[in-house]
């Protein structure tokens, strides 16, 4: 790998690990379950594109599929935590 290249994955890396640390706060702090849950789907999403850039440094493609399996479930587990949200029941 470059060192052009490495010095940016490991800055994208910080950013996301910053961008992260600002959901967390949001997480904890939030005044709404609404915003709760959205600092979560932001926080999946975070980690997935860590993971990613993980498997940019490392040539690994057990990383692209670990962020693939992260994106699935972290869909579905937002999906259910807003349909639970609204209707106060996740399985009808």
């Amino acid at each position: 790998m470059s060192l052009w290249l490495s010095g940016t994955v490991h800055f994208a890396l910080g950013c996301f690990l910053a961008a992260m640390a600002i959901a967390m706060f949001r997480l904890f702090a939030g005044p709404t379950a609404q915003d709760r849950v959205m600092a979560l789907d932001y926080m999946y999403v975070n980690g997935m594109l860590m993971v990613l850039a993980g498997g940019i440094i490392y040539a690994s493609d057990a990383y692209f599929e670990s962020a693939l399996l992260m994106s699935m479930f972290g869909f579905v587990s937002s999906s259910a935590i807003a349909k639970f949200l609204l209707r106060g029941e996740v399985i009808e």
